[in-house]
């Protein structure tokens, strides 16, 4: 239904509501107000739960910084600077931000200049030149200028336009939150992509000293075979191991190589530009202060990107309401004709007209009133996906706590299987050197320490993961306060 506030004049009207409309201008629709969204006062999981160092970095943009790593801290800024994703989330909202301004001219009225010269000449009974009749026999050659403006303007009465500007603002910082969010991904991606590489490289230093191990095992079996003192199927038990652990070591390679072509990649050069030389696991997880829950709606960008889109789908109720009343179209023109150029200007040269005229849709079938609930609905649907997309920031920040608080616990249990298994791997080693144990004790006990050792270095980097996921569910630094202007 049209809005009450304003009237559907009659064409009688048009002048007085012109004038009406230049001081009190009515924009037709609702005016926008932010969604409610379910919310509680704090985490569930933050129960039991204290961050005893919070880090300060974990709320600045540049929140990789809290590893302490300079290699990840280069590789994180060429991230905004060549990856091929961001920049292209960059020019849809470059593209986005020309929209606004495609809208906005709309405001203004339509302004064009033509000007015209024709030279002719007639014989016979007669020809109109210009405007100027010429009749009967040859004349000379006759000329005629012409120059005019022409202006055409639809004023905003209803405020259609301003509605469809402020959907496309709303839409721009849409854009503009979108690009944060990508940006966020990537440097997610690519932290991530980077314990993984380290954690490679401490997997590799690990197989390789067990390798060692395993040659001297072999070494020691063939000496005792060659004693007498172990049988042959135990030399072809510990080469079989050996031969196994140099396989597991040698395929770290492939996935290493994996992992830093998609660093490359992330960071827009080439695979075959990029080497990064193996380093110390010296990466370390760090606690970080969740908030509460309602700071989601201002450091998320993906929430963010739902909210506007909302105020967006907003604005195209109004759009669409604009469809009830007439359009009022103003036009105009003025110039100047003459058959020389230097009459082209003078007083008796010059013509003008103007004229107002106005439209009203009187019947269509009931599309005004389908177009304006096709509008509420998009809107209602965005509002919803808006909702989601906050319970999905609050699920996120659960999970990543929860997932923090579990895996500090299980990480003493897991350090305290491996000192055990190197225990009991020293023992049987020993047991086997004296003879009171066969080789497959040994083989048991060196598999179940390699499993210990690759539980625990699985752990850690879950853990470094974990942190990242944590920040980047809490906005990555991001605050919405960076669309107010966009």
């Amino acid at each position: 239904m049209p809005d009450p506030r304003c009237f559907r004049p009659s064409f009688r009207l048009v002048p007085l509501v012109l004038a009406a409309a230049a001081l009190t201008a009515c924009e037709v629709g609702p005016n926008y107000h932010q969604p409610s969204v379910p919310t509680t006062p704090a985490y569930k999981e933050i129960a039991g739960w204290t961050a005893a160092q919070p880090s300060d970095a974990a709320d600045r943009a540049d929140w990789w910084t809290v590893f302490n790593d300079p290699i990840l801290n280069d590789l994180e800024q060429k991230v905004a600077i060549s990856n091929q994703n961001l920049a292209a989330a960059e020019a849809a909202y470059q593209q986005a931000r020309a929209l606004v301004s495609e809208q906005r001219a709309a405001l203004w009225p339509s302004v064009s200049a033509t000007g015209a010269a024709t030279v002719s000449k007639s014989s016979g009974s007669g020809s109109v030149v210009g405007g100027t009749v010429i009749s009967g026999g040859s004349r000379g050659a006759v000329q005629d200028y012409n120059v005019q403006l022409g202006g055409t303007w639809e004023p905003d009465i209803w405020g259609k336009v301003r509605r469809e500007i402020e959907g496309a603002k709303a839409s721009a910082q849409a854009s503009a939150a979108d690009l944060a969010n990508v940006r966020l991904s990537a440097q997610m991606t690519l932290a991530a992509d980077y314990i993984t590489l380290r954690q490679l490289d401490e997997q590799r230093r690990f197989d390789d000293d067990t390798v060692k191990a395993y040659e001297q095992s072999l070494t020691i079996t063939r000496n005792k075979y060659n004693a007498g003192n172990a049988a042959l199927s135990d030399v072809d038990a510990a080469e079989t191991q050996l031969h196994n652990a140099r396989a597991a070591a040698i395929a770290l390679g492939q996935q290493r190589d994996q992992a830093e072509h998609a660093i490359a990649i992330l960071t827009g050069q080439p695979p075959a530009a990029v080497s990064i030389a193996p380093g110390p696991w010296s990466l370390q997880p760090v606690a970080i202060p969740p908030g509460v829950p309602s700071t989601l709606l201002q450091r998320r960008p993906d929430v963010a990107e739902a909210e506007r889109q909302a105020a967006s789908a907003s604005s195209g109720i109004g759009v669409a309401t604009a469809g009830y009343y007439p359009n009022v179209t103003l036009t105009g023109t003025g110039g100047s004709e003459a058959q020389s150029i230097g009459a082209l200007f003078s007083p008796q040269t010059f013509f003008w007209n103007a004229g107002v005229s106005a439209a009203e849709t009187i019947f269509n079938g009931g599309l005004t009133h389908a177009q304006v609930q096709a509008a509420r609905a998009a809107y209602d649907q965005s509002v919803a996906n808006y909702r989601q997309a906050v319970l999905t920031a609050f699920g996120q920040v659960e999970d990543n706590l929860s997932a923090q608080r579990v895996l500090a616990q299980e990480q003493p249990e897991l350090q305290a299987a491996v000192n055990s298994a190197d225990q009991d791997l020293r023992i049987v080693q020993n047991q086997y050197k004296a003879g009171t144990v066969d080789y497959t004790s040994v083989v048991v006990a060196e598999t179940e320490d390699y499993s210990a050792h690759n539980a625990e270095l699985a752990l850690e980097a879950n853990r470094l993961t974990t942190t990242v996921d944590l920040i980047v569910a809490l906005g990555g630094g991001w605050n919405a306060d960076e669309l107010k202007g966009k």
